[in-house]
């Protein structure tokens, strides 16, 4: 039997109007970082909850990346849990899913993805056929079966390419900072930011081909659908590994005694950082009043950013431990300097969201799981 979790702070409270439904929710990728706070959260709110899960993540990135500890802590904790090991490429596999619950689906989010740039590079066709075409299989299932339903995308901002890049950044000591006197300065970079013309890695390309999908659907086939385009989400719940899982992985080789490898930008490069719990009521919201083919920045804003040294002294803070770190000068593709996201457009059509989470207050979460996952010895 699985340990269970330390105790959660209590939910927040529903939005105004919100009622108690016992409709399904269909959560893709529902043993990761996204998928897990999404299944416990509308499992909490009364939905019964199909996960859907193959553990490609481990695949992609080796056993110490798994999430089928994540997948057997949920199906033990939640009794009305439904997981399926399912590839989102299988057509007649999602299909069936999505057949057997019908019109009692109100609400789909789709996790599942490839996540990596690196990864992306090397196998391009893989990248492409989970991101863009398992997409499209899960769009076309919830247009057959249940098109009234929500369906919320998380994206990425990556979908822009390098074109932030072109900002005018100032280097300070420890960290890049726009210049006070533009537009982006105060609050991020909003939608408005061109997604042409730019260097956007592979793995940028093939979610930005689902990202304009999900829009088209909600456009072209009146659908219920959203899309997020995510900074650095984290959580207590990644299974961080040195290709994904920024701030997770920091945390578990600060706290294991493991080298980290900088890349570029001579550890300056600015990241906000959206703890999972605060992104999946950007879902609550969403699906409590649902619009058509909208597109939001959502990530920790001005609220909850850092460089990558500034996330270093964090962890080191935190962990008590001194973090061994080598530095790698060559930069990785696409790689932004500097992203900070405007969730003003968000916040506008959903007034009572708000962050619940700082960024110490994440990594301290972040540590203390990892630690208890190492005296169970599950998931690293």
């Amino acid at each position: 039997m699985l340990v269970p979790r330390p105790p959660t702070p209590a939910l927040p409270p529903l939005p105004p109007g919100r009622r108690k439904r016992l409709g399904v929710a269909i959560v893709t990728g529902s043993s990761g970082l996204i998928g897990s706070a999404s299944v416990r959260r509308f499992h909490a709110l009364g939905y019964r909850v199909v996960g859907i899960d193959n553990d490609l993540r481990g695949w992609f990135f080796g056993s110490e990346a798994s999430t089928t500890w994540n997948r057997d802590r949920l199906r033990e904790e939640l009794p009305a849990f439904d997981h399926r090991a399912i590839d989102i490429r299988d057509d007649r596999a999602v299909d069936a899913v999505f057949a057997e619950h019908g019109a009692s689906i109100e609400l789909v989010i789709h996790c599942a993805a490839q996540p990596s740039h690196d990864w992306a590079a090397r196998d391009p066709k893989t990248d492409f056929a989970v991101n863009a075409v398992g997409t499209m299989v899960l769009l076309e299932a919830t247009r057959r079966h249940c098109p009234r339903a929500s369906f919320v995308f998380t994206s990425t901002n990556k979908v822009y390419g390098d074109t932030a890049n072109r900002l005018p950044l100032i280097e300070g000591a420890t960290r890049f900072e726009l210049d006070a006197s533009h537009e982006y300065h105060e609050h991020g970079i909003d939608e408005r930011m061109s997604i042409d013309q730019t260097l956007h890695s592979l793995f940028g390309v093939s979610k930005l081909a689902a990202d304009v999908m999900v829009q088209e659907y909600g456009r072209y086939f009146d659908m219920n659908t959203v899309v997020f385009r995510g900074g650095c989400l984290t959580g207590p719940g990644h299974s961080g590994t040195a290709l994904h899982g920024f701030l997770a992985f920091l945390m578990q080789c600060t706290r294991d005694g493991t080298n980290y490898v900088v890349h570029g930008h001579r550890g300056k490069q600015v990241r906000d950082n959206i703890h999972c719990d605060d992104l999946v009521a950007c879902f609550e919201h969403f699906a409590a009043a649902p619009r058509r083919g909208q597109v939001y920045n959502i990530g920790g804003g001005r609220y909850s950013n850092c460089s990558m040294l500034e996330a270093i002294e964090l962890c080191e803070q935190i962990a008590d431990k001194k973090l061994h770190w080598t530095y790698q000068g060559t930069e990785r593709t696409g790689d932004h300097r500097w992203w900070i996201s405007d969730v003003r457009q968000f916040r506008s059509h959903y007034p009572n969201w708000d962050y619940r989470h700082s960024l110490r207050e994440t990594l301290s979460q972040i540590h203390d799981e990892l630690s208890l996952r190492a005296r169970t010895a599950i998931g690293g």
